[in-house]
């Protein structure tokens, strides 16, 4: 079975996988602890833990439990000052992190628990925050900090150096594909290329790197940014000519949502400039990657996870790039 180590966090990252672990992969999702707002920062406050809420998420889109157990999982305390709005998953992950000292003993027994198709592993156990660097060298410290924030961040770096959970590098080692997850570049994607060590494994492995693109800029952060702009910001960081592959949307996007998203978020769907791309020698797949879901667009997941299978399982576009 096919090997893929997909970095990423958050509602991005979530997507993704719940259409990947309907096909026959081994999937490892490695996440970013560094969540510091909302029921997570609480958490990680009162119990001075790394971020749980989007392990917790991941989870939960590999996981083959039923629907009941999954609303039960979601289940927020919003009537209740004292459980301060938190959900149980977040909860249970919390008490075995007290239970067990660290996310190796903790995590394989919520996966069990949710009967989990796949391995869920966090970048670090360090407890660190991201830290955004502006134009005027002035640093905004946490990452719901600097989403919130209406500066350009021009670089992010951690409060401290972190060392990588090691099963980590050994995936990456072992794997067939490298997959960089949609989702925030400043605050999801690039928090995982911000280490050395990683860098470089991911650099020498045999697998060749994704990239799948988001489906709309983001204010402050990606403003008018074309798809092969998301692929530069990303190898300033990881390295030049890193990316192999890159999974983007073709279909135009002109529903009344679409104004909405620009008018009322600042948001604006990402343009596929496959000319660029091809002299930047990267492999394109494009294709309607699109749904809307309670009145949001997201990534279709059974798409997107059946074109990184096909690309997985075409001997012949793997040799294109060897």
């Amino acid at each position: 079975m096919k090997k893929i180590v997909i970095f990423g966090g958050g509602s991005g990252l979530s997507q993704l996988l719940k259409g990947l672990r309907l096909f026959p992969i081994d999937v490892t999702a490695v996440v970013s602890v560094s969540d510091n707002g909302g029921s997570t920062g609480r958490v990680r406050k009162d119990y001075n833990i790394p971020a749980v809420g989007d392990l917790t998420k991941v989870l939960l889109s590999m996981s083959e439990c039923d629907n009941d157990i999954r609303e039960l999982m979601n289940y927020r305390f919003t009537k209740s000052k004292t459980l301060g709005n938190h959900s149980i998953k977040n909860l249970l992950l919390t008490a075995l992190l007290d239970l067990k000292g660290n996310f190796d003993d903790s995590l394989p027994i919520l996966a069990k628990v949710l009967d989990v198709k796949g391995t869920v592993l966090p970048l670090t156990e360090d407890n660190v925050d991201l830290v955004g660097i502006l134009e005027n060298g002035k640093k905004i410290v946490g990452e719901e900090q600097i989403t919130k924030s209406k500066h350009n961040i021009t670089e992010i770096a951690y409060s401290n150096d972190i060392t990588v959970n090691p099963k980590v590098i050994d995936a990456v080692k072992k794997a067939d594909l490298i997959i960089l997850s949609s989702g925030s570049l400043i605050t999801s994607i690039i928090p995982h290329l911000l280490n050395t060590t990683l860098n470089n494994a991911i650099k020498n492995s045999k697998a060749k790197v994704m990239y799948i693109c988001n489906l709309f800029t983001q204010p402050g952060e990606t403003d008018d940014y074309k798809v092969s702009d998301h692929i530069k910001l990303l190898e300033s960081y990881l390295g030049k000519n890193t990316i192999d592959i890159v999974i983007a949307n073709n279909a135009k996007m002109n529903s009344e949502l679409v104004k909405k998203y620009s008018k009322k978020e600042q948001k604006d769907p990402v343009e596929l400039d496959t000319e660029t791309l091809e002299k930047m020698h990267k492999y394109v797949i494009a294709d309607k990657l699109y749904t809307v879901e309670d009145n949001v667009y997201r990534h279709d997941s059974l798409k997107t996870g059946y074109l990184v299978f096909s690309y997985l399982m075409d001997g012949v576009k793997n040799d294109l790039h060897n």
